[in-house]
């Protein structure tokens, strides 16, 4: 008999395949079902008390917005039926390339604003596809580069069709109070971000939330120069597709897998030349462009607003989520370029344990087996996200928020501090030692003239990449950023090394970062550091999702980065690994904000691939998105930790 298919999802997604026969499975999937309806029931009842709402309250009327050069850009505007003279809302703008769905004035949005409570305060919701995307008309450009020095109407950008919209919109919306705001999440975010340069005077503030930044550095495509391509074939199958003609259809993303096996079809499809000539056939306009830019070049430097967050003007608050699978990167580096700058307006930066999103949707009480023990999602929406931006656009009190509002992990309390990262952290370096061990002390052993420094040794072979996840799946999700790790440390191709249990807690706030000393007897190679959590043998088994998933040695991923090590010296100039030669491999694996209690060990993983996350690196130094099956080669790595030549990883260790 057929399964429903949430017990298929649950059982092919989840650690009770795992650990048990058929009939406790069975039995263990009733009541998960069970659950999943009772849960599905409540967000369904909540989901159409919100539906209700917004058609009792609000009007819904569509206009094609004329921007500077005469494009018109379709706008989806949700205005409060009691609007008067006497009584005015605020704007408030979401600009999106992923659609303002549904299309039609009597179709309405299940909830309209950041979230629910935005409706019942009232606010003039404006939706816009953005230009080249979905109704709008013009032409698409994923991150279009702004323009500083604009000679005429032709010189346009997201900044400047923000600006046009937020004009129009308060000349041609009556019952508004002069006071913009805008908000989006991931790509939105990004538009988010522009609303903030050359803002138009009317914008009181912004949230740029996950905000793609960066799509070579950090976010979504590339890590540090190394491709992200399971995330980014999926994407950019459907978002990379012609638009011949403005359409409230979006292209359909690809499915034609043959198998429920990631790691499988990856590996079966080869090179990553292989995806154009098998699958996109060079029609996909931004997989092209991915594939023509593999260094940190012009194309790259011009698409991130981080050189322009200068003189920003709006209130500002930037919104993360610890568990982003996608744009952690973002939030952090939009905070800081802000920061750097010394804006005269607020600037906040508010991260939480949310995956991409997850603090817009859910309670935010847990991810997988972990639990943070409170709504966290409920707590930033209500007690944080409105109260800002009425302050700003409806002159309520100023709910006095801190600079940085930080959810800690760990601790699963949130902090307030004052600067990010916090004022009182020291940047101590956890070591990597000969014997396995992992300590804030370096190795004693000094280099002398003739003597070698000790090394670890392990063989990464491109035919046999370290997979990403224990699951078997074809799309990425988001489990594997809280996933346990204990299926990768016990593969001869990934170098472990621990702490002594700790006797006193460890808390680090602030950046984290690689810095290797390491030899290949290939010309290139990746390396993959994981920061882990290491739970106590007598962990109680609290899992949310698995009454009965055994919590003791849980090794939960805090932190995992990559980096590409022909960019070692230069994102931009690429350089070969000297076969045999000792080189430093020094990068950014982002912040962090988390709690190794007493009790724990704090691990570190060393891998050279992570696949199909991101793609094979051939080990030998070649343009990657044009290389033969020929190229790729096994080689043998040297992580080295004595001396001078002493590996670790940086924290900020808090006081």
């Amino acid at each position: 008999m057929a399964q429903p298919p949430f017990l298929e999802t649950f059982y092919y997604t989840s650690p009770v395949k795992q650990h048990y026969s058929s009939l406790s499975l069975r039995i263990t999937l009733l009541l998960a079902f069970v659950l999943h309806v009772g849960t599905t029931v409540f967000a369904q009842t909540k989901t159409n008390e919100d539906s209700i709402y917004v058609r009792e309250h609000y009007t819904k009327i569509e206009r094609m917005v004329p921007v500077r050069d005469g494009v018109k850009l379709f706008t989806s505007i949700y205005i409060p039926k009691d609007i008067s003279a006497d009584k005015t809302y605020p704007i408030l703008l979401n600009r999106t390339p992923y659609s303002v769905a549904p299309y039609g004035e009597t179709l309405f949005k299940n909830s309209v604003g950041p979230s629910p409570h935005f409706a019942r305060d009232g606010y003039i919701v404006v939706y816009q596809d953005v230009r080249g995307k979905y109704m709008s008309e013009g032409d698409f450009e994923a991150y279009r580069p702004f323009i500083a020095q604009k000679k005429n109407k032709t010189d346009v950008d997201e900044s400047s069709d923000t600006y046009d919209t937020i004009e129009w919109l308060l000349k041609n919306i009556e019952g508004n109070n002069g006071k913009v705001g805008s908000w989006g999440i991931s790509a939105p975010g990004y538009y988010a971000t522009m609303t903030a340069v050359d803002a138009h005077p009317a914008l009181k503030v912004a949230s740029p939330q996950a905000p793609v930044t960066d799509w070579f550095m950090g976010d979504d495509r590339h890590h540090n120069g190394a491709f992200f391509l399971m995330g980014t074939f999926a994407f950019l199958s459907s978002y990379g597709a012609t638009r011949p003609a403005p359409t409230p259809k979006g292209a359909p993303a690809f499915s034609a897998y043959g198998t429920p096996d990631s790691y499988e079809f990856y590996k079966n499809l080869g090179p990553l030349k292989n995806v154009n000539e098998k699958i996109f056939k060079n029609q996909n306009r931004i997989w092209n462009q991915m594939m023509d830019n593999e260094t940190y070049n012009d194309f790259w430097k011009a698409r991130t607003p981080v050189p322009h967050l200068k003189n920003v003007k709006p209130a500002v608050m930037v919104v993360g989520g610890w568990f982003d699978q996608e744009d952690l990167y973002g939030p952090l580096k939009t905070y800081q370029a802000i920061e750097n700058n010394k804006p005269k307006s607020p600037n906040l930066l508010i991260m939480g344990p949310w995956i991409h999103g997850g603090w817009s949707r859910g309670t935010g009480e847990s991810l997988g087996n972990i639990r943070f023990g409170s709504k966290t999602s409920a707590f930033y929406q209500k007690d944080v996200e409105l109260p800002f931006f009425n302050h700003y656009l409806k002159e309520t009190a100023d709910p006095a928020l801190p600079k940085a509002y930080i959810f800690e992990t760990g601790s699963n309390e949130w902090r307030k501090y004052d600067q990010w990262p916090p004022k009182n952290t020291v940047e101590k370096k956890l070591y990597f030692h000969p014997d396995g061990t992992l300590s804030f002390s370096p190795t004693m052993t000094i280099m002398q003239v003739g003597v070698k420094p000790s090394f670890d040794e392990y063989t990464s072979d491109p035919a046999k990449p370290v997979p990403y996840t224990s699951e078997i799946r074809i799309l990425r999700g988001s489990d594997y950023m809280y996933e346990d790790q204990r299926f990768a440390s016990t593969r001869p191709d990934v170098l472990v090394y621990q702490t002594e249990v700790l006797q006193e807690d460890v808390t680090i706030s602030g950046n984290v970062f690689a810095d290797l000393f390491v030899s290949t007897t290939g010309t290139d190679a990746d390396f993959v550091v994981k920061l882990i959590d290491v739970y106590p043998g007598d962990a109680p088994n609290n899992s949310p999702i698995n009454a009965n998933m055994k919590m003791g040695g849980f090794q939960l991923l805090v932190r995992g980065e990559v980096m590409r090590a022909k960019f070692r010296k230069s994102f931009s100039k690429p350089e070969p690994m000297v076969p045999g030669k000792i080189e430093n491999v020094r990068f950014d694996m982002q912040d962090a904000a988390h709690r190794f209690k007493k009790g724990h060990k704090i691990m570190v993983q060393v891998q050279s691939s992570w696949f199909p996350l991101v793609d094979r690196n051939p080990q030998k130094f070649v343009n990657i998105y044009k290389a033969s099956e020929a190229d790729f080669q096994a080689a043998k790595h040297r992580i080295f930790n004595s001396g001078n030549a002493s590996s670790y990883v940086g924290v900020r260790v808090l006081e």
